[in-house]
């Protein structure tokens, strides 16, 4: 009921929301300088030569592969994904478009990120299958089971289903 609440009022409003429903990717408030002065670089440029990134901010989308929470903090294993150059939507109303990354996964990154208290509990926990955009800076330290670890700066996140993957292709127009 409070997510439908949510969903209308966005509606009204036109804005994207705060799981941005648009048809291209749209930064919150909070998020757009981190957008902004995110680099470009690749997951795979960042892996081969962590040390030397430790200075370089990302921005990665991922979505939770495991959490371990202590408090209100959590550290969280992601499986990287790419953002698509446009959201999938289900029809022409932009309530209907979801955030869409890809379907495949480029690697494993590892960040601890502060819980707000929307993301402990109830329909906005962060958990199993959410996905995540982690900004923050690689650590220098990569392992085979937690990738490219990131000391974070920020984070945004969508619960399971309020995004979608490329594989949704077949559901939604574009």
């Amino acid at each position: 009921m409070r997510k439908a609440r949510l969903l209308l009022f966005l509606a009204a409003c036109g804005g994207a929301g705060p799981y941005g429903f648009a048809e291209t990717y749209a930064p919150l408030r909070d998020e757009r300088d981190h957008h902004r002065d995110a680099s470009n670089l690749n997951y795979e440029e960042i892996r081969g030569d962590a040390r030397g990134h430790r200075s370089t901010l990302v921005g990665w989308f991922g979505t939770v592969q495991h959490i371990d929470v202590q408090g209100d903090r959590a550290t969280v294993r992601l499986a990287h994904r790419t953002l698509a150059p446009r959201n999938l939507c289900a029809d022409e109303r932009t309530s209907s478009c979801r955030v869409t990354v890809s379907e495949r996964e480029g690697g494993t990154f590892t960040a601890t990120i502060h819980l707000r208290p929307s993301e402990r509990e109830g329909e906005e926990k962060i958990w199993v299958g959410s996905l995540l955009r982690v900004f923050g800076h690689p650590t220098g330290d990569v392992s085979d089971e937690d990738g490219v670890v990131l000391s974070p700066v920020y984070h945004r996140h969508w619960p399971r289903g309020s995004f979608v993957t490329t594989a949704a292709r077949g559901q939604m127009r574009r």
